[in-house]
C-alpha cells in the first residue's frame, strides 16, 4: 500500500494510505432494533396467500385434489400461524415499554440496524434476507404453475 504525505498548514504532515482497503468511518450511534417492522409481517402474510392461491389454481387436478388442497392449506396455516401466536403472546405478556408503540414508517425503521445472533445488519437488509426466500418461492411456485398448466394436457 502507498502512503502519501499531505502537508497541513501549519507544517505537520499527515501519512495517509491511498489505496486502503478499508475506510476509516466514523461511527454514528444509530438504534438497533430486534423486531421487524410490520410491514415485512404483512408481507410474509401476502407472499404465502400468493403461494397457496397459486398451488391452489395451477394444480387443481388429479383424483386427490380435495385432499391435497387441503393439506396444503392446512401447512401454510401452521406455518403463518405459529409465528402469529408466538408474536400475540408476547405482545399481551410484554411489558408496556417493550412492545412497539411509536409507528415509524418503513424508511426509517429500513435505515436502521437490526440485530441478529451474528452482529447487527441493516433493516433493509435483514428484511431482504428474510422475504427473498419466500419471494422465490412463491414466483418459482407461479411459473412452475404456469408450465404445468400449460403443458401438461387437461386431466379429466
Amino acid at each position: 500500500m502507498a502512503t502519501v504525505s499531505i502537508a497541513v498548514s501549519g507544517g505537520t504532515n499527515i501519512r495517509e494510505g491511498a489505496m486502503t482497503t478499508h475506510a476509516n468511518h466514523v461511527r454514528h450511534r444509530r438504534t438497533i432494533h430486534d423486531g421487524l417492522h410490520p410491514f415485512v409481517y404483512r408481507t410474509i402474510v401476502a407472499l404465502t396467500i400468493w403461494l397457496v392461491l397459486s398451488v391452489w389454481v395451477f394444480f387443481d387436478r388429479g383424483a386427490y385434489v380435495g385432499l391435497t388442497l387441503a393439506m396444503i392449506t392446512v401447512f401454510f396455516v401452521i406455518i403463518t400461524g405459529i409465528p402469529l401466536l408466538i408474536w400475540k403472546t408476547w405482545q399481551h405478556n410484554a411489558p408496556r415499554e417493550e412492545t412497539r408503540t411509536l409507528k415509524e414508517s418503513f424508511d426509517a425503521w429500513a435505515s436502521q440496524n437490526f440485530a441478529t445472533w451474528t452482529g447487527a445488519l441493516s433493516g433493509r437488509e435483514a428484511a431482504m434476507q428474510i422475504l427473498l426466500p419466500l419471494a422465490a418461492v412463491s414466483i418459482g411456485m407461479t411459473i412452475f404453475g404456469l408450465v404445468f398448466y400449460f403443458d401438461v394436457p387437461h386431466l379429466g
